[in-house]
């Protein structure tokens, strides 16, 4: 992964938060992504997040897959610690890491391809665990860094760039994520910051397994067969120094609508996105109808979007319910971790 630091320098007026510091100081470094990339959205609200609930970056743990939205994890709060794991395995690194320490908070960047494809089984068992962390999934409906083919998520009907239809049934995670128990469970948009930010801020909170499915529309996509600006073409008719792809200039998409609203949201490629708001009254506890709603506005073609669903967790939680320790595993006393001789024959005389 490139990896290029951000400068240092930042003005002296900047507002501070209750530990006394300033966005800067939750940001990583530059991001590699396509200009104009729906995750760097995600990336700035997840900044924004952390610096209005002044978490302490040290107590921080970002863990991530393999994919573009698995690139995420370096482009914020710099001062954390960090892991990224091999495709659709993060959940495992997750577990283990919570496990050890349930003093640090603990959050998961992973995409559509990375959940729902490969690391599907490992998605699971996270919720069924309810493994105490926010899980983002940043969610594109392709495979960004294949140049584009579907993924898991796509709509059926959809067309890719080549022109071909996706003709499978997608994988909702919201919809999986309610049917196997989470607590937790939310949808918005890259492009909605005002909804977002407080999404992420409740989801790091809340303690248990929190999910939030965040559409996010991909730039890219100009390799394809015909393309002048394709690696084919290009290596067919030029002699380049060096391979390299073009990817135009985007704007990034932002959208702003009201409580109940829905609206279309264009992207890039010309096709457009339907979303809705949860109103006022919505209620997020009542877990069979918050499931029934999402899929009645599913059929309709649109994209529900806010707190989907919530509920208490204490008894389940997966401390709670595995009787941890709360001392973190690394600070246990040597002798307690490796118990003399007459502590390990009391310890098998309990299994013969």
């Amino acid at each position: 992964m490139t990896f290029i630091p951000k400068p240092k320098v930042s003005h002296p007026g900047l507002p501070r938060n209750e530990l006394g510091l300033t966005r800067r100081d939750y940001e990583g470094a530059l991001s590699t992504l396509c200009a104009g990339c729906g995750h760097d959205s995600i990336t700035a609200a997840i900044t924004e997040a952390c610096w209005g609930i002044s978490l302490q970056p040290e107590l921080l743990v970002k863990l991530s897959g393999i994919g573009c939205s698995s690139k995420t994890t370096a482009y914020f709060v710099n001062g954390s610690h960090g892991f990224n794991s091999v495709h659709g395995r993060m959940p495992s690194i997750a577990t283990g890491a919570n496990a050890a320490n349930r003093e640090l908070m603990y959050i998961g960047i992973s995409g559509d391809g990375d959940s729902l494809s490969i690391g599907l089984g490992q998605f699971a068992h996270a919720i069924r665990r309810n493994l105490n962390m926010l899980y983002i999934i940043e969610n594109n409906g392709v495979y960004g860094l294949t140049k584009g083919q579907f993924s898991a998520s796509a709509d059926m009907g959809s067309k890719a760039k080549k022109g071909e239809v996706n003709r499978q049934s997608p994988i909702d995670p919201v919809l999986l994520a309610m049917n196997l128990g989470a607590g937790f469970v939310a949808r918005s948009f890259s492009g909605d910051k005002a909804q977002l930010v407080p999404l992420i801020q409740a989801g790091l909170r809340y303690p248990g397994f929190a999910l939030i499915d965040v559409i996010s529309p991909c730039v890219t996509f100009n390799d394809h067969e015909g393309s002048t600006r394709s690696y084919a073409f290009t290596r067919e008719h030029y002699s380049a120094a060096i391979a390299a792809d073009y990817v135009p200039r985007q704007a990034q998409i932002t959208a702003d609508y009201a409580e109940g609203e829905r609206i279309f949201v264009e992207l890039h490629d010309g096709n457009q996105v339907a979303l809705r708001k949860l109103n006022a009254e919505y209620d997020p506890t009542d877990a069979h109808a918050a499931y029934g709603h999402v899929q009645q506005r599913l059929a309709a073609g649109e994209f529900l979007t806010g707190l989907l669903h919530c509920r208490a967790t204490e008894e389940t939680e997966f401390h709670a319910l595995n009787r941890t320790p709360e001392q973190p595993l690394n600070a246990v006393p040597f002798d307690k971790l490796c118990p003399k001789r007459e502590g390990l024959s009391r310890l098998l005389a309990r299994f013969a």
